[in-house]
């Protein structure tokens, strides 16, 4: 009997996987240009990254309120504040896809990444031209006077900047301080949950996690007080306005989920049809249809009971009696 259970909570998993995909595909096909273009853009952020890199020169340390305020973790326990943000990011990523597995769900995958990357590629554009106008002395220990991984020689081809010497030119990078990029990424995933989430006791969990991530790389000294501050404030900004512009995403809790969101050709063709009906003298529909006639029925009623009407017909039939 379990086995028969498992066979069957398995067969209705992979046919809503099936429904769901097949859905996405038909939104992927229509709403890819922006999804590329993101995607794209990471490359340019992780190129602009390990440009600056060349430009570092590494110095004392600032003065940082932050440094005072927090202990230093040192180099051993840098890791935690890696782990958490990978946390975070692989928890977001997950929720993303789980309409292919929950029956309920409030958007598509597809739309939310569209956001998702909207957000990103605006907040790490302003973030490129922050680092690229003052390259600040690294506070992370191989940034530091003495690392040799501190200055970069200059690359001997095109192709060695061009690969980015990925990961480790990531993770040993120096110079792109000012705003974290992980607060970037943190902030972005929170506010998106914040929004389009429906547990609220999550909702909480993950500002307080995003208040532990700004300490957490601060206490290893990744990065100042300032970049963290500044992506605070930055990035929300973003998202204020950025969401402004772009179309709201459906809301697939609120009936069928298998509903499409309307296309700009659909929208485009239902605008023409409803001009087309108008110029005809039809009406758009038929609930405005009935709407009008109540008003007029109304506005006669009114207009029958009130005392001037009264007396303009009481004048016109003297008139003609008299004639």
């Amino acid at each position: 009997m379990a086995a028969l259970y498992l066979a069957r909570g398995a067969s209705k998993v992979v046919r809503r996987i099936t429904s769901e995909t097949s859905v996405e595909l038909k939104i992927l096909s229509e709403k890819w240009q922006l999804l590329l273009a993101g995607i794209v853009f990471q490359y340019v952020h992780g190129l602009a990254a390990r440009g600056v890199h060349y430009l570092h020169r590494p110095g004392p340390t600032l003065q940082d309120l932050g440094f005072m305020i927090l202990p230093e973790l040192g180099k051993e326990r840098g890791y935690i504040s890696e782990t958490l943000f990978t946390f975070i990011f692989l928890s977001f990523v997950l929720w993303t896809f789980h309409p292919f597995i929950l029956q309920t769900k409030r958007f598509y995958t597809v739309l939310i990444w569209r956001r998702v990357l909207s957000f990103l590629c605006a907040s790490q554009f302003l973030r490129i031209v922050t680092f690229y106008s003052t390259q600040l002395p690294g506070p992370n220990y191989h940034c530091r006077e003495g690392s040799p991984l501190a200055r970069l020689p200059p690359p001997q081809n095109v192709a060695e900047v061009l690969l980015i010497n990925f990961p480790r030119g990531v993770i040993y990078g120096c110079g792109d301080l000012i705003f974290s990029s992980h607060m970037i990424f943190t902030l972005v995933f929170v506010i998106t949950y914040q929004k389009y989430g429906s547990i609220r006791f999550i909702k909480m969990l993950a500002w307080c996690i995003a208040i532990a991530q700004s300490l957490l790389i601060v206490a290893s000294r990744k990065h100042y007080s300032v970049d963290v501050v500044v992506a605070w404030y930055t990035v929300n900004l973003v998202v204020f306005f950025v969401d402004k512009k772009l179309t709201e995403l459906p809301d697939r809790s609120a009936g069928s989920t298998s509903v499409l969101p309307v296309s700009m050709k659909e929208k485009d063709s239902k605008s023409k049809d409803e001009k087309t009906r108008l110029l005809n003298g039809n009406s758009v529909d038929a609930a405005d249809w009935v709407r009008d006639i109540t008003i007029n029925i109304l506005l006669e009623n009114q207009m029958l009971h009130c005392p001037e009407t009264e007396k303009y017909h009481y004048d016109v039939r003297r008139d003609h009696g008299h004639k």
